[in-house]
């Protein structure tokens, strides 16, 4: 049982990681389109999209090995 808890608690961390960089990521591309660098926010969005969708399955894999 107790390496499922720490497995759990690593991908919930990991999860909680992800998001972070997700978030940065949404901050940048609204950086960019704060200073109508719209090219640059675009890119930034393209990013937030990939860290975003990376973190929604990290925080699937942590969701599921807790309710298991």
């Amino acid at each position: 049982m107790t390496s499922t808890t720490n497995q759990s608690s690593t991908l919930h961390k990991q999860a909680a990681t992800d998001h972070q960089e997700a978030a940065k990521s949404h901050l940048k591309a609204a950086e960019f389109h704060d200073k109508n660098k719209h090219d640059d926010a675009k890119e930034g969005a393209i990013s937030a999209m990939g860290s975003s969708k990376a973190a929604h399955k990290s925080t699937e894999a942590a969701c599921k090995s807790t309710a298991h």
